[in-house]
């Protein structure tokens, strides 16, 4: 299974002895610019452990922090950020088992996601492989996730457990603040004053009388 995120995961594997340890931190450390209040994870056994694995780069092999599935092996992470993000990349850490997820969904900008609506077209697709350490990134089209302020992501399978467990999911990117002023003027424009209106009408009449 020759999956597009192979091709990145073996390139980035092959150049990892050249990438600083700590800039390979900073450059995954968009977790911090994560809403946590509003993030979630439908399907987690435990509640509250989907949060767990948005963690710093030095802990990403911390295997006292996880989210395992409970009824069956997907997972679906809602992740709400405090801006906007250009998102350039993403790793899975799981265990060297079936347990592993093996195909992941990405969708963007669908805030409160559920497995109902989890049919539509996906903004891009990845066949994982497994990976213990986090030397295996999944490149994202940029052009696509450059304008992102909600990232849904669906675990759809794994390599055959009843079960799918991750220990870590690494974002790599880059964020800026949100224009809350546009949210303001949305909001004036859904109420429109009543006189606006009435004002239009009268003020061709008068201009034609002139």
């Amino acid at each position: 299974m020759s999956g597009h995120g192979h091709g990145h995961g073996h390139g980035q594997c092959q150049c990892e002895g050249h990438v600083d340890p700590a800039e390979r931190g900073l450059e995954y450390g968009l977790f911090r610019k994560i809403d946590q209040e509003r993030l979630e994870c439908l399907n987690e056994a435990s509640e509250g452990s989907g949060k767990l694995v948005f963690k710093p780069w030095e802990e990403r092999q911390d295997r006292t922090k996880f989210v395992e599935s409970d009824d069956d092996e997907e997972l679906l992470f809602n992740i709400p950020f405090t801006g906007n993000v250009k998102l350039k990349g993403i790793i899975i850490i799981g265990d060297d088992d079936d347990t592993h997820p093996s195909e992941m969904r990405l969708y963007k900008n669908i805030p409160h996601m559920s497995f109902d609506d989890t049919g539509r077209e996906p903004d891009q697709v990845f066949h994982l492989s497994r990976d213990l350490t986090g030397e295996v990134e999944y490149t994202t089209k940029i052009a696509r996730f450059s304008n992102v302020h909600h990232l849904s992501i669906h675990i759809t399978k794994n390599f055959g457990a009843e079960t799918s467990k991750i220990y870590y999911v690494g974002l790599r990117g880059e964020w800026s603040e949100g224009h809350r002023h546009e949210v303001t003027l949305c909001t004036y424009e859904a109420s429109a004053n009543p006189m606006d209106h009435k004002i239009d009408l009268i003020t061709p009449q008068t201009h034609f009388i002139a």
